[in-house]
């Protein structure tokens, strides 16, 4: 019996672009579909200059074909084109997103658990103390935190149009956590999920900004794609934990970012070592220089290290992030002397 179009559009739903979890069907990677009594010809097209995604995208195309119909004969044909921007349910070019943002970086982590949108906060409130003008874009749609985080509770003013943004403690902020109720799970596939997240960038009415962070959701999926083909991103930040495991994930975000031509900054160490409160001595409880090796290895600079102290996890849980409720704190210092690095190199 002849294989169909439809039967081999779920058979390539099993190849995974490289670096995500989301298939290169839903991406709008496979342009034409041809088959013959004897031949299967797959057109695919990648938009962006990584010619090493191009060919294992072709290799997995070839493998999935010859596992599945193996009495056909194959063609993948691929194609590189320019400008990056994989398929969306709108028509938007990435300058026509926050066209009056100077930079925008991303906020980002292999997995989660490493403090990442702690991270995120304090630095985006620490660059407004620097004296910047910051915005704050929650986009961690399945777990939006920041609300919590800075002790936001009212909901933003929509005057017709546009939504205005909410600030606090000089950074504006916006999240999907304002819009709905803080007890409702969100349970969102990719185009939900995209189409949310461009409308937190463009119906809202963001205010002239010299920089804007986006505290991205923890892994590579989704959001991950859309912020970085929706934006003209200007880099991205790493957070990550001493330990192995979590070095493992980062690395991989790092790759992920890549990918997609999004500069990585570097990474953040984060939780990198605890002093005691009571004798001063210093213990590096997930172990110690796995992130500056890591670094290394990857060609990319290690921003800082923030200390691991009770008081940082107080401060999110009670809306006051660490460097306001203690600037003077060594672990205020540290977020400090992490964002105005962060500054300076994106501003290069």
């Amino acid at each position: 019996m002849a294989v169909t179009k439809e039967e081999l559009v779920e058979v390539l739903r099993k190849v995974s672009y490289p670096g995500y979890s989301r298939d290169i069907v839903s991406f709008g990677l496979v342009q034409k579909i041809d088959i013959t009594d004897q031949a299967i010809r797959i057109h695919i097209v990648v938009k962006g200059k990584d010619g090493s995604v191009l060919q294992q995208i072709k290799q997995d195309v070839e493998k999935v074909l010859q596992e599945t119909y193996p009495q056909y004969q194959h063609e993948v044909v691929t194609e590189a084109q320019e400008p990056p921007k994989f398929s969306t349910t709108t028509q938007e070019k990435p300058e026509q997103f926050l066209p009056n943002i100077k930079y925008k970086v991303a906020v980002a982590s292999g997995k989660g658990g490493v403090g990442k949108s702690t991270v995120a906060v304090n630095l985006a409130v620490a660059m407004a103390k620097l004296g910047y003008r910051v915005g704050l874009l929650d986009a961690d749609i399945y777990g939006p935190s920041i609300p919590l985080m800075l002790g936001v509770q009212e909901r933003p003013l929509y005057d017709g149009k546009k939504i205005h943004t909410i600030e606090k403690y000089g950074v504006q902020l916006m999240s999907l956590g304002f819009l709905v109720d803080n007890s409702e799970a969100v349970i969102w596939r990719g185009a939900l999920v995209h189409r949310a997240l461009q409308q937190l960038m463009n119906d809202v009415a963001w205010p002239d900004l010299d920089i804007i962070l986006f505290d991205m959701p923890p892994g590579t999926g989704d959001a991950q794609l859309t912020i970085s083909q929706s934006v003209s991103l200007d880099g991205a930040v790493i957070v990550s934990t001493p330990q192995d495991v979590a070095l493992i994930d980062a690395i991989k975000g790092v790759q992920m970012f890549r990918k997609v031509n999004v500069p990585v900054m570097g990474i953040i160490e984060n939780m990198s070592y605890f002093v005691c409160p009571h004798c001063g001595k210093r213990t590096d409880i997930f172990s110690h220089g796995g992130v500056a090796k890591a670094c290394q290895q990857y060609n990319t600079d290690l921003l800082g290290e923030i200390p691991l102290n009770p008081s940082i996890v107080e401060g999110g849980d009670h809306g006051v992030p660490v460097v306001v409720d203690k600037p003077d704190s060594p672990e205020s210092k540290a977020f400090l002397e992490v964002a105005k690095r962060i500054y300076e190199k994106v501003s290069k």
